[in-house]
């Protein structure tokens, strides 16, 4: 029987609209557990991950060395929760487990995906409205959860580079964007030049999901393990109302289950990130019971 651990990751310090740390609450009280559980996995949900609360940051903690604070807020606290992350993902590695971080915002990927990298080489798909491609240098709000990805390809903080060890986790050769459709200008053009994959949603809707998630797992195939980073704003708003950043025109219901049933399809995938889910501006949960329906349908839920 495969082993699947949770960990929540209650931290908005990456962003600065409040309610996402709630994200973890929201997704464990919509069945998380008991939902993967029917599908034969024997599930452990690791706690928390301690994180400071905004109004706690900098206390006791130096400056940091490599940027100004306003052009990466709460770097050093970013930093500090990332390397715990890294190391419990290493631990379940260790294992032999699956694991799922629940987020918090979308920065934890720097520590999730730099454990699951450090092991062997990876496939990320990154499924988002927004690339996260931004650099201390490039970025017009200062928000970490912004930087993810450049930060993964050795572009940024080093405080975040090195998280786990030193230099990119990543290549962009091993990353896959879909759903993307809201870009900073200046974001865009580093991205074009990136060698990243992306697939925005002008080409899910022109290509249709399946053909879009077959080409990137073409792209992949190289990659004996996946790493999936969801990111609750990739889907439209209409159906997945709770998070902190939406952006109209976004996947569909459907849209983004056929991704997920796929990708199990494939076999490869061993670790997941559900971010960015803000329960204050949700209804009754139902972006929060939606991550618990695309989690399942990832991890071998069928229709039929």
């Amino acid at each position: 029987m495969d082993t699947i651990r949770i960990f929540g990751v209650p931290m908005d310090l990456g962003q600065t609209r409040r309610g996402v740390d709630m994200g973890p609450s929201a997704v464990r009280y919509a069945g998380l557990q008991e939902r993967l559980e029917r599908l034969g996995y024997e599930v452990h949900d690791g706690g928390n991950i301690t994180v400071p609360q905004p109004e706690q940051v900098r206390e006791g903690l130096p400056q940091p060395q490599s940027v100004p604070l306003e052009s990466a807020h709460c770097l050093l606290e970013v930093a500090q929760v990332c390397q715990h992350i890294y190391e419990q993902t290493q631990a379940c590695l260790e294992a032999h487990e699956r694991v799922i971080f629940l987020g918090g915002d979308h920065s934890i990927s720097i520590g999730t995906v730099a454990g699951i990298a450090r092991r062997e080489p990876i496939g990320l798909l990154w499924i988002d409205a927004h690339g996260d491609y931004n650099t201390p240098d490039t970025t017009p709000s200062g928000n970490i959860h912004g930087m993810s990805v450049s930060t993964l390809l050795g572009s940024g903080a080093e405080e975040l580079v090195n998280i786990g060890y030193t230099g990119p986790k990543l290549k962009p050769e091993q990353v896959v964007m879909i759903g993307i459709r809201d870009l900073d200008n200046l974001e865009r053009e580093r991205l074009r030049e990136s060698g990243v994959m992306v697939f925005t949603m002008r080409q899910v809707d022109e290509l249709g999901m399946a053909t879009v998630i077959r080409l990137a797992l073409d792209h992949l195939r190289g990659y004996h393990a996946l790493h999936v980073s969801l990111d609750l704003d990739g889907l439209d708003p209409e159906v997945a109302p709770g998070v902190g950043t939406p952006v109209p025109g976004g996947l569909s219901y459907r849209e983004a289950h056929l991704l997920m049933e796929i990708l199990a399809d494939s076999g490869k995938v061993r670790s997941l990130d559900i971010v960015e889910i803000n329960p204050i501006l949700d209804h009754q949960n139902s972006t929060g019971k939606l991550a618990v329906e695309l989690a399942a349908s990832l991890f071998g839920q069928r229709i039929f």
